[in-house]
């Protein structure tokens, strides 16, 4: 799904023009990554968190040479789905059925 799916989707549901869904779906993203850069975590109740995670600055390897070089300390944003959106996948008919490693299979 792109950004305009999800702006038709919001058309569509609260029929409403594509001009005022496109701020709706804007305003939220803006509002995501904002509160990210302040370093704030953003909880969806039934669907997920975001939040900031630090990478410490550690030693690399550049490929081409074999040189070590600095890789700095960075900030990734990072999204922790929810118990709901958890269940909520893996409860699909169409997912495929892992058998159970501990049940027998009679034979």
């Amino acid at each position: 799904m792109t950004k305009a799916d999800l702006v038709e989707e919001v058309v569509g549901v609260c029929n409403l023009s594509k001009k005022d869904a496109e701020v709706i779906v804007n305003t939220v993203f803006s509002s995501i990554t904002e509160a990210l850069e302040r370093d704030d975590k953003i909880e969806l109740r039934g669907f997920g968190s975001f939040r900031v995670r630090k990478r410490r600055s550690r030693q690399g390897r550049n490929p081409k040479t074999g040189d070590q070089v600095e890789v700095p300390e960075k900030r990734i944003p990072y999204f922790k789905p929810g118990k709901d959106l958890k269940d909520l996948i893996n409860s699909r008919e169409s997912s495929p059925q892992v058998p159970d490693p501990g049940s027998s299979s009679g034979a």
